[in-house]
């Protein structure tokens, strides 16, 4: 539902590469001879008068009739020199001229006839242009001062578009190629007839090779400066063949791929015994997650998933009999699973966190803080006022706010339509939504764009609103501006600025979590076919709805992604990449999909002479290979709270239990006993904002019980 609203509203609104299969980064050749004459010569001789004739009645089939004359403004030979903008001015002209979709298309045709000669030898992976329908090869030349481009394409209408933008920019510095904007050749689009998803697509081609041009420029700029070439984040390349790891943080992901039999054996044999069932979540150490996986194939009780999930999966778990639940992830996911299973009457089924220690949470924690109770003492004082707390806080933090304010959950995948929905149903409504304040600034930013479009589009988004209602709720949607995940917060100006460099003809994703600049890029990206914003579920389904155009493609392909979100991820992407890429036949062509990790400057950490670790002094926590690591602040986008779920603690729990002398007693996962300020269990208050949500899910509407408490006709059921 998220991805849906996401995608209308995006809608509307380099060095050389050590790896010969890396998409994004081809190499720069030295200048060369690349005649453009005949594309040149059609572009500027040609003024093209167009008409359709027909015989007295204007729905007969049309005729299309183009006169190539001598025209009054046709540059000079010397237009060799004209600046890319003349250029397109020009071709627009040329374009706008036709007033017929289908002699815009034809006029297209005749551009592609113009193409230059592409080379057999230059269709390889290093040049293709990703996020493209159609395959779009790209080859550079350049002295550094002038660029040179040659192009080709298995579709003739885009061999068409290639042709334009070499028309405009062939022989432009790259400075002039970087000033160009994917808006600049907006009345170019030339196939307005074929429907909104063929538009669509053809848009993208515009603009990702576009794209692919200026990060020639780019790398074109630096060596000409002699800046020293900037290094790639790490990476894993997924094969057919195997996993290729690049970099020492990739390195140490991959290690864990294929875990150790043994290890899967043992954790296999102690579940199916003690009937203990495994939910965990999606951010876990790779060495969990991929003896997790594996020993699924052996024992269906186990679950990797968002949050959101993991309560549910627990509930089913007891439902086929298991007697006890493990929790891989943080304190207030092991209180939601112990509160939900008591909810479905599965009070005996104990429930096992993985350590003895508080496993915390930046952004639980900043829920609980006196400045969040500020913020929702304010929001208390200005009625009709709904909090929308993410899911990510603990039942007392949703407690205590349900008692102050109305509440209801949210996730990262329905938190638009759930505020869009409040606003439509309850009138003059204000919103206060915490406490991640990324999140809460990228909801904000999308409200903006939403009130540029027009009421058609906004209804697309959510059929209760139009220009209007979007322009009125702006000043009553409130944000808590004091918390944010630590992990996300490391996709900041650094990170932003490196992925521009070398990966902007990337797919990129991000978690609705990221700051508002990383927000920013995936949201062009996602304009252009070639992001995805949203929750670790939304960024899984696009990878693997990529990777799956990409096989029935049934060419050869090299599909990058660069991870926006936490590090643990990837287990489950490979294991999802791997399962597709297994269903092909043998004799296919082959299919890579690399998976980028951004790794910041702050997550590099280098030893100490002695050779000793002492965690607690450092800034960052060392990681397993050469020293990279994980900032407390943020840093590798891998959580130091979820890697306190370790492998050798739930093989521990799994062993001890029954635990009939206590030896676990601080790893259980206790009921909330405690009371909320208005003498209500905590447990049952902080669950109601969750059922709440799930009334909302399953109905597109706020609960009528919610809407009641909102207006203060039922204050006895908030006391």
């Amino acid at each position: 539902m998220e991805s849906a609203a996401l995608s209308a509203i995006s809608r509307h609104l380099l060095r050389p590469s050590s790896n010969p299969h890396h998409n994004s980064t081809s190499e720069i050749l030295p200048l060369r001879s690349f005649n453009v004459a005949p594309l040149r010569r059609r572009f500027n001789s040609l003024s093209t008068k167009c008409h359709h004739a027909s015989s007295g009645n204007s729905s007969a089939n049309p005729n299309f009739s183009c006169s190539a004359v001598a025209s009054d403004t046709a540059a000079p030979a010397s237009d060799n020199v004209s600046t890319p903008q003349l250029r397109l001015r020009r071709l627009v002209d040329e374009f706008v001229s036709l007033e017929e979709p289908l002699d815009r298309v034809k006029l297209l045709l005749e551009y592609a006839t113009s193409l230059p000669f592409f080379p057999a030898s230059a269709r390889v992976l290093s040049n293709r242009v990703m996020g493209c329908t159609a395959q779009v090869w790209l080859s550079v030349s350049t002295d550094g001062y002038t660029m040179q481009f040659s192009a080709d394409s298995d579709s003739e209408i885009t061999r068409g578009y290639c042709a334009c933008l070499i028309a405009v920019l062939d022989g432009a510095s790259p400075e002039e190629i970087l000033k160009m904007h994917p808006e600049d050749f907006a009345e170019l689009n030339v196939v307005g007839s074929s429907g909104k998803g063929g538009v669509q697509s053809r848009v993208n081609t515009w603009h990702n090779v576009l794209i692919a041009m200026q990060k020639r420029a780019k790398a074109a700029i630096a060596e000409r400066e002699g800046r020293p070439p900037v290094d790639p984040f790490p990476s894993l390349v997924i094969s057919p063949g195997g996993i290729q790891a690049q970099g020492s943080y990739a390195e140490a992901q991959a290690m864990f791929l294929s875990p150790v039999e043994s290890k899967i054996k043992e954790l296999v044999s102690v579940l199916k015994e003690k009937q203990i069932g495994v939910v965990a979540h999606f951010y876990m150490d790779p060495e969990v997650q991929g003896i997790l996986t594996a020993a699924k194939m052996h024992w269906p009780h186990i679950h990797i998933s968002d949050s959101l999930v993991m309560a549910d999966s627990a509930v089913k778990m007891a439902e086929a009999g298991c007697r006890y639940i493990t929790v891989l992830g943080v304190d207030f996911m092991s209180e939601n699973v112990r509160a939900i299973l008591d909810q479905a009457g599965f009070e005996k089924v104990v429930v096992y966190r993985m350590s003895d220690a508080q496993i915390g949470c930046s952004l639980a924690d900043a829920a609980s803080s006196e400045s969040y109770v500020q913020f929702l003492d304010t929001a208390s004082k200005s009625p009709p006022s709904l909090h929308v707390i993410y899911i990510n806080t603990s039942l007392e933090t949703k407690a205590h706010g349900h008692e102050l304010v109305p509440t209801i959950t949210c996730t990262s995948s329905n938190v638009v339509q759930t505020i869009l929905q409040a606003f439509a149903q309850v009138p003059d409504l204000n919103v206060w939504y915490g406490p991640d304040s990324y999140m809460g600034a990228n909801i904000a930013e999308l409200f903006q764009q939403m009130a540029a479009l027009s009421d058609e589009e906004i209804k697309e988004i959510h059929p209760g609103h139009d220009r209007k209602s979007i322009k009125s709720v702006l000043s009553r949607l409130h944000y808590y501006q004091d918390g944010n995940c630590i992990v996300h917060d490391m996709f900041g100006h650094e990170v932003v600025e490196k992925i521009k460099e070398l990966y902007c003809d990337s797919y990129l994703t991000a978690h609705f979590e990221v700051p508002g600049e990383m927000f920013a890029l995936a949201m062009e990206a996602k304009r252009r076919g070639m992001g995805v914003v949203g929750s670790t579920q939304n960024i899984l389904d696009f990878i693997k709805n990529r990777v799956k155009e990409a096989l029935d493609r049934n060419v050869a392909e090299h599909l990058q992604f660069v991870l926006g979100t936490e590090s643990g991820m990837i287990t489950s992407i490979v294991a999802a990449v791997r399962e597709l890429l297994g269903k092909r036949g043998t004799g296919s062509p082959k299919v890579e999909v690399e998976i980028v990790f951004p790794v910041s400057s702050d997550s590099v950490s280098t030893a100490p002479v002695d050779g000793s670790h002492d965690v607690a002094s450092l800034g960052v926590v060392p990681g397993v290979v050469a020293g990279e690591g994980c900032s407390i602040h943020g840093g590798c986008a891998s959580c130091p709270y979820m890697k306190m779920n370790s492998l050798r603690s739930l093989l521990r729990v799994c062993h001890q239990v029954p635990d009939e002398g206590g030896i676990l007693s601080a790893f259980q996962a206790s009921r909330l006993n405690v009371k909320t300020p208005l003498g209500r269990s905590v447990a049952d208050v902080g669950c109601e904002p969750i059922l709440h949500m799930r009334h909302f899910q399953a109905t597109g509407k706020l609960p009528d019980k919610l809407v009641d408490q909102i207006l203060g006709k039922n204050a006895e059921s908030m006391s």
